[in-house]
């Protein structure tokens, strides 16, 4: 056996000696092996303890054993050891004991506890390198914390090798330390003189149980312990209860981060706030900074879930107070944290406002962390801020005309997939993919071929590769309802209805997930997205149906996009919940549907302002026209297609033929209907032959191979047209 740095010092009996220590043998076991007297043993530990400049056993298990470094081990290491079979796996387990400096009792547990779990084979090497820091720093916590009282340090070196010996004996150190713990309470009940010592040892033991949950991923253990460290904690000690606090605090939103659990959430803000009252700015700015960066981290998670946004708003001004100590010059890496955690807050209410200051301004912050979050010293981090870059620059150009901005987000996004591949951070790489076909939908949707939508639809099928609904619900829910966004236009450009079926089922598969009560905004935007592919359908049938389930979806939409809450979202909901009207109304005698989407669109336009969101004002626009000129059919006046033929020009301006080809080809082909009815009513051919121009110019965009059953549309509004003139001639 190759001997460790820590050992090579010792005489060759020592090093023996060392060796069974380190495997858990007593002094007399010891000497019943070696044939010599217990007392003789204790002599050459004592020898040992003075090489090795350590005082106590416990103290010499833990230097034989090293302090670890779970970095030194690579994702290979630990598949290899953790996919082998039983004879295969001993070795590797050595392998891994020599590189950590861990029993290979405790990495075999390590393992079994993995199992038991039944953590995803992805996380394992993840959840292997935190199970063995958070052994070696249990181990470590033994060595720290003495117990004068002879009966606990017993107890606790006893725990302390139960820990050596892996999670089989977890129960034992468990039960050795509640021994402890509960000797030391009697100690203190019994001598009031040494009663805060004594206190600040259950406090410590206590924590070392929640340490030893946190081991096992019991979250809701290890808060409880925690809570109750910082409750044993006397109150002469507010230094010790605050530093508990922020370890409950801590634990509280591991857990409802991780397990979605929102009460979590708020238990963890209410931790993080009192903590605040002990780590002021004046007694320890940097600890306050750290607290306030903590603090702002929940409350934008917890934000996140929510309609409103005033935890959002909250989580801006706390994060930005944190940077006020955490400055670049002092701790840089530190203040690129905090400036990432401000930026994704600030996109998250970007998200649910008109505008795009809030975007420009979380971009602003996001290019600023990497200055200091650089690809070369964390490369990891690096990856996380490349991707929450790539977020806003997305956000941003959905709002803006051309695709500027969309081509930046798929830049950020690909850079940020160098680091975070499949292999070594799975559902990162499964959330940097559905983020790129965001974008890449967002581009093929203004493009005039479909390559772009295609990539989207690879990259949302890529994603849900890791991204399973038993695994992650929410993200493959909201996956699914991307998926459906990219297959609704690709279906909106194929003569066949398939692809809009299918962007129909990835809808409604969505919504098992989304649910209203769990996720309101996210229900309600897959709620309007299943709205527009029912119209796509409704369009291509006969009946009704889509159509009127359509409204219905629109109408669930409005119930949680509110004007207040989010205007611009509400205003869209308005405007399809006007389309679909306009659908219907098309194919009913009367008008009073056509009137309903009428006011629907007019209803919608003061949100979509033509400064702010000049495409989407132009969509308003465009459908407002074509109820018009509905509307314009049916009267025997000219006020109504005249009032059209004026929107759809005005839609032109922004909604042109190099920003968005296809709908510059679609109020094209509008505005072609509009004149060519107008014509029909008018002994000049004028507007006949403006007819003809208009739907010629479509038709360069709307080609057959393209959008097949666009280009069958406005061909034959074109040969109505050719038709009347010719009849003039």
């Amino acid at each position: 056996m190759t001997q460790t740095r820590t050992n090579r010092s010792l005489s060759k009996r020592q090093a023996e000696i060392a060796n069974m220590v380190k495997s858990g043998k007593t002094s007399r076991e010891i000497g019943h092996a070696l044939f010599i007297d217990s007392r003789t043993v204790e002599s050459h530990i004592e020898a040992i303890c003075s090489k090795l400049g350590v005082r106590t056993r416990v103290e010499l298990v833990v230097a034989l054993f090293g302090t670890g470094a779970s970095e030194g081990i690579t994702t290979q290491h630990v598949l290899k050891a953790y996919q082998s079979d039983v004879d295969t796996r001993s070795i590797e387990v050595r392998v891994l004991s020599e590189k950590l400096g861990v029993a290979q009792a405790a990495i075999a547990g390590f393992f079994q506890t993995l199992d038991e779990s039944q953590v995803p084979l992805e996380q394992v090497p993840a959840k292997f390198r935190e199970l063995a820091n958070r052994y070696l720093n249990l181990l470590e916590s033994f060595r720290a914390l003495q117990s004068d009282d002879p009966e606990v340090q017993a107890l606790k070196l006893e725990a302390a090798s139960a820990i050596l010996a892996g999670p089989a004996d977890y129960d034992r150190a468990e039960q050795l330390l509640t021994r402890a713990e509960a000797t030391d309470r009697k100690a203190s009940d019994l001598l009031a003189s040494a009663l805060e010592a004594r206190s600040l040892n259950m406090a410590a033991t206590r924590a070392q149980r929640g340490e030893l949950s946190m081991l096992r991923l019991d979250y809701v253990s290890a808060i409880d312990h925690l809570k109750t460290a910082m409750e044993l904690v006397p109150h002469p000690r507010p230094d010790v209860r605050a530093q508990y606090r922020l370890r409950y605090a801590n634990a509280l939103y591991v857990y409802g981060e991780e397990r979605g659990v929102n009460d979590a959430l708020v238990e963890s803000i209410a931790a993080y706030r009192e903590a605040l009252r002990h780590y002021t700015r004046e007694r320890a700015p940097l600890d306050w900074a750290s607290t306030l960066n903590n603090l702002g981290t929940a409350l934008r998670t917890l934000g996140h879930r929510e309609a409103a946004t005033a935890r959002l708003e909250e989580a801006v001004t706390i994060l930005r107070e944190a940077l006020s100590e955490r400055t670049r010059e002092r701790v840089p890496l530190d203040w690129a944290e905090t400036q990432n955690n401000l930026g994704i807050a600030l996109w998250r209410l970007g998200n649910r406002a008109a505008g795009t200051a809030r975007l420009e301004e979380a971009v602003t912050v996001f290019r600023a962390a990497l200055l200091e979050r650089t690809r070369e010293r964390v490369p990891r981090d690096w990856a996380q801020t490349q991707n929450d870059l790539g977020n806003a620059l997305w956000q941003i150009g959905e709002r803006e005309p051309g695709t500027a901005r969309l081509e930046e987000a798929v830049t950020a996004y690909r850079s940020a997939l160098l680091e975070w591949t499949r292999d070594r951070v799975p559902l990162q790489w499964a959330r940097t993919q559905n983020d790129l076909g965001n974008a890449l939908w967002q581009i093929g949707e203004r493009e005039a071929g479909t390559a772009r939508l295609d990539e989207a639809v690879t990259a949302y099928h890529s994603a849900l590769l890791e991204w399973t609904r038993d695994r992650v619900p929410l993200e493959w829910a909201k996956t699914q309802n991307n998926l459906g966004n990219a297959l609704s236009v690709l279906g909106e450009r194929e003569a066949g209805a398939t692809r809009l079926e299918d962007a129909a089922i990835a809808y409604k598969s969505a919504l098992l997930e989304l649910a209203r009560e769990r996720v309101p905004l996210e229900w309600a935007k897959t709620q309007n997205n299943l709205g527009n592919a029912l119209v796509r359908l409704g369009e291509r049938e006969v009946t009704t149906a889509r159509l009127e389930e359509a409204v219905s979806a629109f109408r669930n939409a409005l119930l949680e996009w509110t004007r207040e809450r989010v205007p611009l979202y509400w205003a869209m909901a308005w405007d399809n919940v006007g389309l679909a009207l306009l659908r219907l109304g098309e194919r009913e005698m009367g008008t009073e549907r056509l009137e309903e989407a009428v006011t629907a669109f007019r209803e919608a336009l003061p949100e979509f302002p033509r400064a702010g969101v000049p495409l989407y004002w132009a969509m308003a626009q465009n459908n407002l026209g074509e109820a018009l000129s509905a509307l314009g059919k049916r009267e025997t006046g000219t006020a109504r297609l005249e009032e059209a033929v004026t929107i759809f020009r005005d839609a032109l301006l922004e909604w042109t033929r190099e920003r968005v080809p296809l709908k510059w080809a679609l109020t094209q082909h509008n505005l072609g209907s509009a004149l060519l009815t107008l014509g029909e009513r008018e002994a000049d051919t004028a507007r006949l032959k403006e007819a003809v121009t208009v739907f010629n110019d479509a038709l360069s965009e709307r080609t057959s191979e393209r959008v097949p059953l666009e280009w069958a549309k406005t061909k034959n509004n074109l040969d109505k047209a050719l038709g009347l003139l010719q009849e003039h001639v």
